[in-house]
């Protein structure tokens, strides 16, 4: 028979054993409920002096050397880590003290602890203070509870004396829903295997038939574009703060596509959109411009011509000069500070320095968010042209307005003083400048995917055509591949959570 090739048998088998292994995942998943886990282990337990690595450490340590009762001293590295399938919260701890955990080093007394590498720095070292538990007493160390991300770990550098080498070190602690373990590893950093050797051996078996399948497809001269390619020019306008994502976006679809090109133009998500809405009714007989203009945020209701396409959920935030001394506020305190109410941040308990806010211009889409998400309002008038002087010596604080994401975290970083806001993850990048958290919840794309923050500041990203695209398009197999096809992982590379996953979807709706 025709169809039994060797292409087709090992595309069934293939389908018969994904089959096969998705029911036998879905009764794992069924019969073993997803825990927290927290890990931890023993990285490092040697006597001041017994190695080279050590001798490095006595030399940095002398002075605590010629102290009394440090002849036996020696050096613990405990790392502690969430290596469970959930996120672990301060609340998660079910210990009655005021700490989460409790680590106990058999016959030997605690002289000083250092916290050293931890996955998130900003975030985690904030933790480590008296006020929440930390610190240690004889031989009992006192650990604070600590919010662990999926693999989120830190590690704590233990001075010792009067006890030998190996002896027992203990930690003790109970999670909610979950548990407090031992880990094992070959090597100082090696992770705790995230598969059963059952789910490692369905994995080779679907890599080799998939393999074997791939093999016998790039053997045959088909020379046909990927599924959805279409050639011809599109141009994409609107959106600075997705920018980034439409760039590689594009980049990567004229490399997978032959014969396309796509120009990405931003200049701000409102211009973007009436551009298109412009260009459309200018070429109604003509049929509609090959253009798509992404949007922070909904178009307005007078543009019913225009159709979206909901494409991801971007996460922004406030951020501030470093000297500014700042790290959290209310929203209230922000409508105070954008209605020109507060003039120095000493008001809100950071340093003496004026206040100097750093606008978009009205096109902007963050700006839109930012105003209906957290102030509920307009901000105060402008006021500066340079972000530095006031034009007007009336104007209780300096506000100016610029024309792209780059252009405010250039300035908020130079200018002392300086508030300003942004997509998170172009935030993260620059120096010079913090992120805000808002009433107390911390920007964080990952906890908002998962449920776990009520963090205001975040909205969809639109993409709008002129009336419904063709199918044979370049408009249109550029959004399908930007929404449902490999763009998606270029969204989420960015920081962004794509609208067409499942809980995409859920944010997006």
């Amino acid at each position: 028979m025709q169809w039994l090739n060797a292409e087709n048998v090992v595309a069934i088998g293939t389908a018969l054993l994904g089959i096969a292994a998705s029911a036998g995942m879905v009764w794992y998943e069924r019969r073993v409920p997803r825990r927290k886990r927290l890990g931890y282990r023993v990285q490092m337990d040697n006597a001041i002096g017994d190695d080279a690595r050590s001798g490095r450490v006595n030399r940095r340590l002398g002075i605590f050397l010629e102290m009394p009762g440090m002849e036996d001293a020696t050096l613990v590295l405990l790392r502690i880590e969430n290596d469970g399938s959930q996120g672990i919260d301060r609340d998660d701890y079910t210990g009655p003290e005021r700490h989460g955990l409790t680590a106990v080093f058999t016959d030997r007394t605690i002289r000083g602890v250092s916290v050293t590498q931890p996955s998130d720095a900003d975030h985690l070292m904030d933790h480590f203070t008296a006020d929440r538990g930390f610190g240690y007493e004889g031989n009992t160390l006192r650990i604070p509870r600590v919010p662990l991300n999926r693999g989120d770990h830190f590690k704590l550098l233990v001075l010792l004396s009067g006890g030998d080498v190996g002896r027992g070190i203990r930690l003790s602690g109970g999670i909610r829903d979950g548990e407090v373990h031992t880990n094992r590893s070959a090597t100082p950093d090696d992770k705790p295997p995230l598969f059963s050797a059952a789910s490692r051996l369905i994995t080779v078996m679907l890599t080799v038939c998939v393999v074997t399948l791939a093999a016998i497809v790039v053997a045959r001269d088909d020379t046909r574009p990927p599924i959805g390619c279409e050639k011809g020019a599109l141009t994409v306008i609107g959106s600075t703060a997705f920018a980034p994502v439409i760039r590689d976006a594009a980049a990567q679809y004229e490399k997978d596509c032959e014969g396309s090109r796509i120009t990405v133009d931003p200049h701000g998500s409102t211009a973007g959109v009436r551009e298109l809405a412009a260009d459309g009714a200018a070429r109604r007989s003509g049929g509609a411009p090959p253009v798509v203009a992404l949007s922070d945020g909904p178009k307005p209701d007078d543009m019913p011509e225009l159709r979206e396409t909901r494409v991801a959920l971007s996460v922004f935030a406030l951020v501030v000069n470093d000297d500014v001394g700042v790290r959290d506020l209310s929203a209230a305190d922000l409508r105070r500070l954008y209605q020109g109410r507060v003039t120095n941040w000493a008001q809100l308990g950071g340093r003496s320095l004026p206040v100097h806010l750093v606008s978009r211009d009205a096109n902007s889409g963050t700006r839109q968010v930012f105003q209906r998400r957290v102030l509920g309002q307009g901000e105060m008038a402008n006021s500066s042209v340079d972000c530095v002087h006031k034009d007007y010596p009336s104007a209780p604080v300096t506000r100016c307005e610029l024309d792209s994401t780059d252009q405010v975290l250039a300035e908020v970083a130079r200018l002392p003083g300086a508030i300003g806001y942004s997509e998170l993850n172009l935030a993260t990048r620059e120096k010079g400048l913090r992120v805000l958290g808002i009433d107390g919840n911390a920007p964080s794309v990952d906890a908002i995917e998962h449920g776990h923050s009520a963090y205001p500041y975040r909205e969809i990203e639109y993409a709008y055509t002129y009336g419904k695209p063709p199918a044979d398009s370049l408009a249109s197999s550029f959004l399908t591949y930007l929404s449902r096809g490999q763009g998606q992982e270029i969204i989420r590379t960015h920081g962004h959570v794509p609208c067409w996953t499942p809980e995409g979807m859920k944010l997006c709706a």
